[in-house]
């Protein structure tokens, strides 16, 4: 059974004129909860326990969500202040198997990856983190990332790069131990966790996915987010439309 951690803490102030009034990973889609169709994603490829952390409104998301979610357990970490991407992570992890290769998720991004594929990859080069890359379109909003021949990740910040970072990662959580902050410290998982653990030696491969890709962090990508959620299109019980 694999366990993945969702980010859905966030403000989400990008999205804040299309969805006033909730966490962003509950912006509707189709009906249901973007972290609804998130989820399923997974699920349908084994994952069996969430991590859920959480933040801004973060009742809103237990309240809908509770305990399980079609078969899934699901743990909620909460910030009680905003600690970033790299604190959040932390957290979350914090009393995960340190060994145990585990999905990190964005909660305001799907990517259609194949799991087999992100843990074959991962495991071919015995690899601290894995990271899930798509073929960049859009250079000014997307930052490239070097991968060698191998699979390997030679810079984190390539512009010039054809692949960007799809924001799915497979990682053992004892990466984590060599990371120091302080309790409550905030931290950037891109900006600060990640250069210092590749400079650091810790081995980052990355695998080229070509699936569906949307992140509804900014309206316009929000608003046509049902057409790219293959769940979206998708019949579901009555229970998840009213959580």
């Amino acid at each position: 059974m694999t366990t993945a951690i969702i980010l859905a803490g966030g403000l989400g102030t990008r999205l804040r004129s299309a969805v006033p009034d909730l966490p962003k990973p509950m912006a509707p889609i189709a009906g249901r909860p973007f972290l609804a169709h998130q989820m399923d994603h997974w699920i349908a490829q084994g994952v069996g326990r969430f991590v859920l952390s959480v933040g801004y409104r973060h009742e809103a998301i237990s309240s809908h969500f509770g305990r399980r979610y079609h078969g899934a357990a699901i743990d909620y970490v909460v910030e009680t202040a905003p600690l970033g991407t790299g604190g959040a992570v932390m957290l979350a992890a914090a009393n995960l198997p340190r060994d145990e290769y585990t999905l990190l998720l964005n909660g305001d991004t799907y990517f259609d990856v194949p799991l087999r594929e992100l843990t074959a990859r991962a495991r071919r080069h015995d690899a601290d983190w894995c990271f899930s890359l798509f073929r960049n379109t859009d250079p000014a909003r997307y930052m490239g990332v070097g991968l060698s021949q191998d699979g390997l990740i030679t810079a984190l910040r390539a512009p010039t790069a054809p692949l960007a970072n799809g924001g799915v990662y497979l990682f053992r959580p004892g990466a984590l131990d060599a990371v120091s902050l302080a309790p409550g410290q905030a931290a950037s998982l891109e900006n600060n966790l990640f250069p210092q653990l590749l400079a650091d030696g810790q081995r980052f491969a990355g695998v080229e996915s070509h699936g569906a890709f949307i992140d509804i962090g900014v309206p316009a990508d929000y608003h046509r987010a049902a057409s790219v959620l293959p769940t979206a299109r998708s019949t579901e019980p009555a229970h998840d439309l009213a959580g």
